[in-house]
């Protein structure tokens, strides 16, 4: 199926944004029959993105595209959303009846007022996923939860986008974006945060393979703590050791140690003690001591 054609009942999407996501979401759409009759892509990286994910979909500047399109995914930096969104607006870009979607997480659709004002029906769509922009991403897209938000009656066309993706359609209203957005920070900047360091400390310690050895660490852990719910971390926690912690402390602080493990280590360490303290997992003269092993 080519760029320009659809299966039937199916809309004519053009995507604002050839990052990791707009490419990947668009395959997606792609694959469900919708048409993707463009992209618009700034760097050479993501116009070399869209042309392996979507091949033959040519390339627009965002006012053809918006010519062109029935539906719009906006899957640009949250930061640069509103700005856009916006200045289109001014330029009288949005169309009476398109449908446009951002994938922002801390956004629900009052961003897209502009576009509303002007007719256009606001869908906001967000992946719980870490995205590589690659078609390693499409597979991993088949039952994941997708934060939905939209105006009521357009909730069912939210949802049914979400499904033809693979997904599943969470609804989370508008004044619970930022909480939702800072859940999923919370969930993956530490991680990837903590397995980099513990990636480089490894191959520091002489392990030649630290993506192995982690791998099975890093699965079990967090198939653990989902398990576990608010009672994550606790086992550990509580097994934590002054000695242990003072070990790796020095260890850390050596030439060898990769750069920023040691504050990383710190950060972990202090939010599982309090946490814990506060749970009475531990108790305050366990509490005093790992933090006085951590140098405070």
């Amino acid at each position: 199926m080519s760029g320009r054609e659809r299966a039937p009942g199916r809309l004519g999407f053009g995507i604002i944004g050839a990052g990791r996501v707009g490419t990947v979401l668009g395959a997606a759409l792609r694959g469900a029959g919708h048409a993707v009759v463009g992209v618009h892509a700034v760097s050479e990286d993501s116009r070399e993105r869209a042309e392996t994910l979507l091949p033959e979909v040519p390339l627009f500047q965002i006012p053809e595209l918006l010519r062109r399109s029935e539906a719009v995914l906006v899957a640009v930096p949250e930061d640069a959303l509103s700005e856009l969104v916006s200045g289109l607006a001014a330029a009288g870009q949005w169309r009476a009846g398109q449908l446009v979607v951002h994938t922002a997480a801390r956004h629900g659709v009052d961003v897209l007022t502009p576009a509303r004002e002007a007719g256009a029906i606001p869908l906001a769509i967000t992946p719980a996923l870490e995205f590589t922009g690659t078609t390693l991403d499409l597979a991993r897209l088949e039952g994941i939860p997708f934060a939905v938000t939209s105006d009521p009656l357009m909730l069912p066309v939210a949802q049914a986008l979400v499904v033809e993706m693979g997904g599943e359609p969470v609804p989370v209203q508008e004044e619970d974006r930022g909480l939702f957005a800072a859940a999923l920070d919370l969930a993956a900047d530490p991680l990837g945060a903590s397995a980099a360091v513990a990636w480089r400390a490894l191959r520091a310690a002489g392990v030649q393979d630290p993506s192995r050895m982690l791998s099975s660490l890093l699965r079990s852990g967090v198939e653990n703590a989902l398990m576990a719910g608010p009672r994550a971390g606790e086992r550990a926690a509580a097994a934590r050791s002054p000695q242990r912690v003072a070990s790796a402390v020095r260890a850390l602080a050596g030439p060898e140690a990769p750069e920023f493990s040691a504050g990383v280590y710190a950060a972990v360490v202090r939010a599982a003690t309090a946490r814990a303290l506060a749970e009475g997992v531990v108790d305050e003269s366990r509490a005093a001591a790992v933090l006085d092993a951590l140098g405070g």
